[in-house]
């Protein structure tokens, strides 16, 4: 999956055995969905779409 390291400014790739998905709840109940990955020591996070979270196939983390 593609997401932008800030603090490269560049685009990277992330194998998908490598990522990790959460759900986000804020104070208004509205849920928020992501995905986390890691690359060289920097974590990122890419908000997705309902439909693409249920599609993916990756361990869900608390948070």
């Amino acid at each position: 999956m593609e997401f932008y390291n800030v603090k490269t400014r560049q685009k990277v790739d992330i194998p998908e055995n490598d990522l990790r998905k959460r759900t986000i709840v804020q104070k208004s109940g509205k849920h928020t969905y992501a995905v986390t990955g890691e690359e060289n020591g920097t974590k990122l996070v890419r908000f997705v779409s309902k439909q693409q979270y249920d599609a993916l196939q990756v361990p869900e983390t608390e948070g």
